[in-house]
């Protein structure tokens, strides 16, 4: 193949390579990285004899994630406390084209971050299987286990995700009315109706970077609202954005973000909001998308 060719079926699998990449790591700037690494390598390979690239290509990028999410832990990342995943913004009417490439199949916030809680072989073997529909024969080689080992990773992800991924079950619309009430009630500092608005169980996290030697955590409907008053003087700098697909907010102190604010909701009550406070990641987002 010339190299003209190499790029046109390669370009072909990119959101799909990008996709991959964004799930299983919950970065975008990593998923670049392994998206990026798998194009060199795939340029460096004889393909000649491979029918299905897309597999072969997909294969590549999982096990650069691997080593990615390997070597996160090796540094110890997850003694900062948590990392909220990144962001995909984008204005009232909705994410573009590329960015609905990366939240097919229903990948939110709320799953992302109880992936993170996963170990690296369960993560990639439920994000294969159950996202991408990947065979357990496909998966096996990747995580270095028997097909019947990665089953028991993907089974175990399962577990854990269904039994605390609260993905919102309300329509945007509903969402945004909620999210809209709850901004409402803070910039008003009516404690109560926050609290109402709250599931019992409701958490908030804050991820405010590297720089910072503990993220913020609170849990209970009680507590999330007496956050939500701390941050009551950043209220009148919020515009209303899609979140990874869901009603949120962004957070401007002038023409400076400052945050963005992903919400979960279920049975019309908030169950948790995801704060990503990060400088560094804030300015990596693309902000003119929102609606002016």
């Amino acid at each position: 193949m010339t190299e003209q060719d190499l790029t046109r079926a390669f370009e072909a699998e990119r959101p799909h390579l990008c996709a991959v990449g964004y799930r299983i790591l919950g970065s975008l700037a990593e998923a670049d990285d392994v998206v990026q690494e798998a194009w060199l390598r795939y340029r460096r390979a004889d393909t000649s004899g491979v029918d299905n690239l897309r597999g072969w290509l997909t294969t590549v990028v999982a096990r650069l994630c691997l080593d990615a999410l390997r070597s996160r832990r090796a540094r110890k990342e997850e003694l900062m406390g948590f990392t909220v995943p990144d962001l995909l913004i984008s204005g009232t009417g909705g994410p573009d084209p590329e960015q609905q490439a990366l939240l097919a199949d229903s990948v939110g916030i709320a799953m992302l971050v109880v992936l993170e809680k996963l170990t690296p072989p369960e993560r990639l073997a439920f994000v294969l299987h159950d996202v991408f529909g990947m065979s357990f024969d496909e998966i096996a080689p990747i995580v270095d286990r028997s097909p019947l080992a990665a089953r028991q990773l993907a089974s175990r992800g399962r577990r854990r995700v269904r039994g605390s991924n609260p993905e919102s079950d309300v329509d945007v619309s509903g969402q945004r009315r909620i999210v809209d009430a709850f901004l409402a009630a803070g910039r008003d500092g009516d404690l109560g109706a926050l609290i109402r608005m709250l599931d019992p169980n409701a958490v908030v996290r804050v991820d405010y970077g590297p720089t910072l030697t503990a993220s913020l955590e609170a849990h209970g409907a009680e507590n999330v609202a007496a956050q939500a008053l701390l941050f009551r003087r950043f209220a009148p700098g919020a515009r209303p954005a899609m979140v990874n697909g869901t009603a949120g907010l962004a957070v401007f102190t002038g023409d400076r973000p400052y945050a963005v604010l992903a919400f979960s909701i279920r049975n019309e009550r908030i169950v948790e909001i995801d704060i990503l406070a990060d400088p560094d990641r804030l300015a990596r987002i693309d902000f003119t998308v929102l609606d002016t």
